[in-house]
Order: structure tokens, then sequence, then C-alpha cells
């Protein structure tokens, strides 16, 4: 497939949502309606005002460059394992069952939340960390604190938006199965091929995804009429977008957009968090109860989609 590279691509139909009151926990109704409307025409928005201090952001940044910087040989002894945490190595190859979906050219180092290990919970972990390696550490751990009011703020804004009872989204994730991934894409010139890019056109399997970008840009989301749309970084505002289990819960109103990034420069950075609900969470439709409907448990359906996308990892 051909790609054109030339474009310079609009982004007007991605907004930008001050999201301070459901940081807060007492949401403005415009904001509820921004929000919703931008799931079900968009799947993505930026939030602005969203309580995560910049010097948190910053401190990863460079400590995810001084990580991949690291000699190849340093960062393959820690190669991400069967809890899905650790080095995802560059050129790494997907599949989706026997077909292959393409390699993404970037590298990428995964954490999650810790909780006591399981044989019933094969994915809680522990996290593995390379050796000298306690400022990276520090810098992840702290980033993943510094999001938490506003990951469960937005899950709360969710629920207004989809006007289902206080709870019914929340309490799917008191033991979440998230995931902080960092992202290095080397430097690329002009990618002319989707083969080349820097992550093939995908849509995030989970609940729904906080996106920190540094200034290169290179995010790119398909619309609705099949157009690629630029949704290029802002200063101090996240990228949210949406995942699959979105459109399960709300019968498909809200939309899980594909998406891709084509890294046309030099290194480029980001730090996704994908926001995942418990292992045991039963995802079905909240909003039109059927009784031919019987949904399914997240954490087998995390594990099928793992299996698939990270074949490296092994996962049980």
């Amino acid at each position: 497939m051909t790609l054109d590279v030339r474009r310079s691509l609009a982004f007007s139909e991605v907004p930008v949502i001050d999201i301070s009151s459901a940081v807060a926990g007492d949401t403005d109704p415009t904001i509820i309606e921004s929000m919703r409307d931008a799931c079900i025409d968009v799947g993505f928005f930026y939030v602005s005002n969203h309580g995560v201090p910049s010097d948190v952001v910053e401190q990863l940044h460079s400590e995810a460059a001084r990580y991949f910087a690291r000699p190849m040989y340093e960062k393959e002894r820690c190669v991400v394992n069967d809890q899905m945490r650790g080095y995802l190595p560059l050129f790494f190859r997907s599949f989706e069952g026997e077909v292959d979906a393409g390699t993404s050219h970037q590298e990428g180092f995964w954490i999650g939340y810790e909780h006591p290990p399981s044989s019933a919970r094969p994915l809680d972990g522990p996290n593995q960390w390379p050796e000298n390696a306690e400022s990276l550490r520090h810098a992840m751990d702290d980033y993943l604190a510094a999001t938490k009011a506003l990951a469960l703020g937005l899950i709360g804004a969710f629920e207004q938006a989809l006007n289902v009872a206080s709870g019914s989204l929340g309490e799917l994730f008191d033991r979440p199965t998230t995931r902080l991934k960092l992202n290095h894409y080397p430097p690329q010139e002009n990618p002319t091929s989707e083969d080349d890019i820097g992550v093939i056109p995908h849509t995030d399997a989970g609940a729904f995804t906080i996106l920190w970008q540094d200034d290169s840009g290179g995010l790119e989301i398909q619309n609705k009429d099949g157009a690629w749309v630029g949704a290029p970084p802002i200063e101090n505002s996240f990228v949210v977008n949406l995942g699959n289990l979105m459109p399960t819960w709300t019968n498909g109103l809200f939309a899980s957009t594909p998406h891709r990034v084509i890294n046309r420069g030099g290194d480029r950075y980001s730090i996704p968090l994908f926001v995942n609900p418990n292992q045991d969470a039963h995802i079905c439709c909240l909003t039109e109860k059927s009784s031919s409907d019987p949904g399914f448990l997240y954490g087998e359906y995390q594990r099928n989609h793992w299996r698939r996308a990270f074949p490296i990892a092994n996962i049980p």
C-alpha cells in the first residue's frame, strides 16, 4: 500500500476538553456533553487541566530517553515476559491468528500495577526492571501515581456520559490490569509504505488510553470517511482514545477508532497508559441489558489479545 506522506493533515475534528472538574469529582454537565459527543463522533479527544504535574511527565520522558539509549544487549536481558512486563524489542512482529499483521518500527518498555501474585490471576506481576534502573523505576511509579486521579475521573465522567448508575464502570477497575508503556521510535525519513511506519493501523483492546507524546507529532486517526487526520501534540495536554471495550459497553454508540503512528523525523517518544479493568470484570452492554448477550470475562479476552499481538511474551 502506497502511503501519502506529503499531506498537511487537519485536526480540528479532535476536540480539547478541560477535564479539571472530572478530576475533582464535580463534573460540569457541559463537559460531559462534550465528552459524549467526542466519544460518539471521534473516539479521541485531548484533555487539558488534567492535574498531572508537568515535572512528573518530563522526568519520565528524560528517563525513557536514557533507557532506550542503552545498548541492545542490556535491554534484551529484560525482554517482555509472560506477565506482559519488560522490554519489547525493536521491529517486533504482531499477529492476528495465523495472519501476520505487520512490523512496528518502535521499541517499548511495559510495567503495570503490582498485585500479590495469584495462580488465578496470572498477569498480576511482578514488574521486571533492568539493572541500575532505580531512577527509571521511581519515574514510572511516580507517573502511575500521578495519573491515577485522571483515570478515575475519566471513568466517572464516562458513567455520566452514558447515564448509567454511579459505580457501574468504577467497580470494574478496583484491581485494574492497567499497563504503562514507554515508546521509542527511531529516526525515519519519510516512510513510503504502511509496512515501514512506526505503528501500523490498529485499535486498542482495552477500555481507554491516556497518551502523552513529545513534540515530534506523527499520531494519526482514521475518520469515518476513511481519511487520516493528524492529532499533533498540544502543550500540557494528553490524548485520550477509546478502546474496544467501549463499543461493547455502549452497544456500539462510542467509537474505538483506528489509529497509526508515522515518524517523519528524529527520535520520537510517547507514553501511553492503557487503562484496563479487572481480570474478573464481566464485560457486557451497560446501556441496554439483554439476556441474549452473555458477555465475557475481561481477563481471558485480554490474554487472547496479548497472545496474538505480542507472541514474544509467551502469554500462558
